[in-house]
């Protein structure tokens, strides 16, 4: 009897044992999802003082093409950087215009920039740009990217700056939305500097 007893009893601490410990599994397990539960949820509503916003809009591809019909330009673009002496560089022929590509894509926030030359060379060929005094506010030209994707900017206003004059607006503008820049000579023509005496800005925003 008595090694039955024991047989007994140690089948009912064994069972005893392993119910404690399923209880305790179980409880644990209880535990561990109330606590898990409260975490995510914590975790959720946590406030986010930066959040980033995307946006849906497609980045706009390298310039190809400028188009102003109200001044019958069509013309491909270049690209250029910085001269030797930390000044934009210039397109290659009258006919040319180019995109300073150190600076946004057109479409792209902030201040896009492209240059085309003004004036008479000296086989009496006109220039790309010799009309771009003549752009009022309202006006629309186009931009071709080489993702077949056409930009579209109207023209807020055209402004006048001397050579030495401060003109960092024309290249630092960022107030979130894309601009596009279209500069060039005007004035009178300086035959020692062999330059012309002010240079015209046509601010531009995109449509």
């Amino acid at each position: 009897m008595v090694c039955l007893a024991l047989v007994v009893m140690k089948i009912l601490s064994k069972r005893t044992l392993l119910i404690v410990i399923f209880t305790g599994l179980a409880l644990s397990l209880v535990f561990f999802y109330f606590i898990f539960k409260n975490s995510i949820e914590s975790e959720l509503i946590l406030p986010v003082e930066n959040p980033i916003i995307y946006s849906n809009e497609i980045n706009p591809g390298l310039p190809l093409r400028l188009k102003i019909p109200g001044i019958n330009v069509d013309v491909a673009i270049e690209q250029v950087g910085l001269t030797s002496n930390g000044e934009m560089g210039v397109p290659n022929g009258p006919d040319d215009v180019a995109w300073f590509e150190l600076g946004p894509r057109p479409g792209e926030n902030g201040s896009a920039v492209i240059a085309g030359h003004y004036g008479r060379w000296k086989n009496g060929e006109g220039s790309v740009f010799d009309d771009l005094n003549k752009l009022r506010k309202g006006d629309i030209l186009y931009i071709e990217d080489d993702m077949g994707v056409t930009i579209s900017f109207v023209v807020r206003e055209s402004r006048s700056y001397y050579p030495d004059e401060d003109a960092s607006d024309v290249f630092n503008l960022n107030d979130g939305k894309p601009h596009l820049n279209l500069i060039t000579c005007e004035g009178v023509w300086d035959e020692i500097l062999k330059s012309y005496s002010e240079r015209l800005v046509v601010f531009t925003d995109k449509e």
